[in-house]
């Protein structure tokens, strides 16, 4: 059974919940639009309001603790995700090409990201310029997330 979130940040037409101890964030989970869940430690509001800095501004930069989690291939794919600059977007292919890796290893491991947002698996797409997965779930929910992450990117 998972803790339940320290602390749940609304975003336009999702929501961000966190999961936290004191000291590193353990996740953070896209979940459908409901009312925000105020901070239960002092680490969860310093998630809430980087996590709002972004959603104001898409080009804050993250400096959460993050908990290590994951394969020691994941966390490769991860690093590599988290290099690719803000208003850019790199194919499943590409960031496959830099961990020496195949496409569909590469979207398992951004399907397992446990800090989406921070480390930005929104950023990595498709060849020919779909959406690709997102989340590791099916559904238009997420896909529609992506959509708007990656608008929010071109806009700000």
């Amino acid at each position: 059974m998972q803790q339940p979130y320290q602390a749940i940040v609304a975003a336009p037409g999702f929501c961000l919940g966190v999961r936290c101890d004191e000291t590193e964030i353990l996740s953070l989970e896209f979940l459908p639009p409901r009312d925000e869940l105020a901070p239960a430690n002092a680490l969860a509001a310093e998630a809430v309001r980087q996590l709002r800095n972004y959603l104001a501004d898409a080009g804050f930069a993250f400096s959460l603790p993050l908990r290590p989690a994951g394969t020691r291939f994941q966390r490769r794919v991860w690093e590599q995700i988290a290099l690719i600059p803000n208003h850019e977007r790199r194919t499943y292919g590409e960031v496959a090409k830099a961990v020496k890796s195949a496409p569909r290893a590469v979207g398992q491991a951004c399907g397992a990201n446990p800090y989406p947002v921070v480390v930005p698996c929104h950023r990595v797409v498709a060849a020919g310029g779909g959406l690709g997965g997102f989340a590791s779930q099916g559904g238009e929910f997420f896909l529609d997330v992506k959509r708007w992450l990656l608008a929010h990117e071109q806009r700000g």
